[in-house]
């Protein structure tokens, strides 16, 4: 008998024991909740936006009538001669009627234009699934229209977060989304602009991807101070 056919033979040999308990996650989660202060759309903004401020991106509270013309006052102010967006998503038409310069939407294959896309396009601007108040993140689920290139190259991205889409926890937005019932091929969890610890350990920012980050939180007219 090779030592191969031993090894197997004592593991068919050994008793078999009961399967493991899987983990009660949604029990986890709400001991956890219980035990924090309680939650309200009010301080997670506030929680939101000091954890954004901590990984060095910017949050701009803005309207649903007034967010493409903030737009596009922060695309002159900081230079933005090539913006890229989707064709074809909920927030386009304001976007094309906002008279922002340079327009760019991403409708070719990478191949076709990858110099311009790293080269020669400025900034960014997408949609958001969502956010999360405890870690200062956007939740953002590529796809055709708004390919995940577009948060990953430009070196400024501009993201668009609607408040009524943030959330206390990851675990919160995945239930109240009810994600188990499909994800996208991936989502992607952002916090701040890209950023790399690999050189002497030391965190630098805007290594590579976007350097700034400025997120768009729409909120209703008397949260804007």
């Amino acid at each position: 008998m090779s030592a191969r056919d031993n090894i197997l033979q004592r593991l068919r040999a050994a008793p078999q024991g009961t399967a493991p308990l899987a983990p009660d996650v949604r029990g986890f989660h709400a001991a956890v909740s219980a035990a924090r202060p309680a939650s309200n759309r009010a301080t997670r903004m506030e929680v939101f936006c000091d954890k954004m401020a901590f990984w060095h991106a910017e949050v701009v509270k803005v309207t649903r009538d007034n967010w493409s013309q903030k737009l596009r006052e922060l695309c002159a102010a900081k230079g933005v001669r090539s913006l890229l967006y989707g064709e074809q998503t909920e927030y386009t038409a304001a976007l094309l009627a906002a008279g922002i310069g340079g327009l760019k939407p991403y409708d070719r294959p990478v191949d076709d234009w990858k110099q311009e896309l790293f080269e020669n396009t400025d900034a960014s601007f997408t949609s958001t699934r969502g956010g999360i108040a405890e870690t200062g993140t956007l939740i953002i689920w590529p796809d055709a229209n708004e390919p995940r290139l577009m948060s990953l190259v430009p070196p400024i991205h501009f993201a668009l977060l609607d408040a009524d889409k943030l959330y206390e926890t990851l675990f919160d937005a995945m239930i109240e989304q009810g994600w188990s019932g499909g994800l996208p091929t991936n989502a992607l969890l952002v916090s701040g602009p890209s950023k790399t610890a690999d050189i002497q350990v030391t965190l630098a920012y805007g290594a590579h991807g976007p350097k700034e980050l400025i997120v768009l939180l729409l909120v209703n007219e008397e949260e804007l101070a």
